[in-house]
């Protein structure tokens, strides 16, 4: 039996995962790739942000993937591997909160070792938002050391001394990983897919060593590692840092689902002068009463972007804005963007 290739993105917020998943879509020639997407927030919208294709599109539900080892996760696997068109690729990409361990032991499990060649991790990295301090992070830490390809993202926006110091800290954590640069996530397919870079052995010893050093520093996380030649087949009752709660190391998210037009002017005040510092993330798609166009939107820190596109065929307009930080009252920001709505 021929094995399907698996390769998981990961990432923290605003890195680029979903740039990247596009590029990889739109780029491909012939190859029929299953998406399977997870998001953090009460509404999920990633599914609107990856390029139309005709390929399957499975969403997972909002939270934490970690959780969905023995439910959602394997579940939509198995309703690719069921679909009667053949599946020649199989991408995962995590939420930016999401420690990939767990996501790469789902595709380890003996569920799936004979139909299912888990192919590689890959990380990106924003160059211009990085602080070495991320790595304080248990997550962001993961990250890093569980990649098996660490793409330096927005290299255009920062100059040749940043890019050094941070591919030197990089270097730090994961020393034998395949290390490269984009801007606007553009690295050739071929330096992707299809890379065999993946091996469970070291897998393991990277386990082991991150387990050493949280013994050392006297972290006690509790972090429940597992062999991947376990079934899975537990409780999965962990108490490691990727919680069963809707803040992950102090991030929650605020959402807005509503089938009205926001007014531009309105929203641009909202972006100007009421969003919260502490707003690190923010995506959505977005209908302008002003316009009969479809338009994409993101924010990374204090850098965003609205690209307009047509509406789908069919699909009915809608607003959905999701915004993610550390500190928030949801009650203010939501009526704040519920502010930005023009009434019926």
């Amino acid at each position: 039996m021929v094995q399907i290739p698996v390769t998981v993105i990961t990432g923290f917020l605003g890195a680029g995962k979903t740039t990247l998943l596009n590029r990889i879509l739109s780029r491909q020639q012939g190859v029929r790739t299953a998406v399977l997407v997870n998001e953090f927030g009460e509404i999920g919208i990633d599914n609107e942000l990856v390029v139309a294709t005709s390929d399957a599109m499975v969403e997972l539900s909002n939270g934490c993937i970690c959780c969905s080892i023995n439910g959602e996760l394997k579940e939509a696997v198995l309703r690719v591997l069921e679909r009667p068109d053949p599946i020649d690729f199989i991408v995962v990409e995590t939420t930016g909160l999401a420690d990939p361990l767990p996501v790469a032991m789902t595709f380890l499990a003996g569920d799936f070792r004979d139909r299912l060649r888990l192919d590689s991790i890959i990380t990106l990295i924003d160059a211009e938002h990085f602080e070495a301090t991320a790595f304080t992070s248990p997550i962001a830490r993961a990250q890093v050391v569980y990649g098996d390809i660490l793409v330096l993202n927005k290299c255009d926006l920062v100059d040749e001394a940043r890019l050094a110091a941070v591919e030197a800290s990089l270097r730090a954590i994961k020393a034998d990983a395949r290390l490269l640069r984009a801007d606007h996530a553009g690295v050739p397919l071929s330096m992707l897919l299809s890379v065999g870079l993946f091996e469970t052995d070291r897998l393991v010893a990277l386990q082991a060593a991150e387990d050493d050093r949280e013994q050392a520093q006297g972290h006690g996380q509790g972090h429940q590692h597992h062999h991947p030649d376990h079934d899975h087949h537990h409780e999965h009752a962990h108490t490691h840092h990727q919680a069963h709660t809707p803040e992950l190391e102090g991030f929650r998210s605020v959402s807005l689902a509503v089938e009205a037009p926001f007014d531009l002017r309105r929203f641009q005040h909202f972006l100007d002068n009421q969003l919260p510092a502490t707003v690190f993330r923010a995506k959505g798609v977005l209908w302008f009463r002003e316009s009969e166009r479809r338009h994409l939107f993101h924010l990374c820190g204090k850098r965003f972007t609205i690209d307009d596109s047509d509406w789908p065929d069919d699909a009915p307009r809608h607003t959905r804005v999701v915004a993610i930080g550390r500190d928030l009252d949801p009650t203010s920001l939501r009526a704040q963007l519920e502010a930005c709505v023009v009434a019926p």
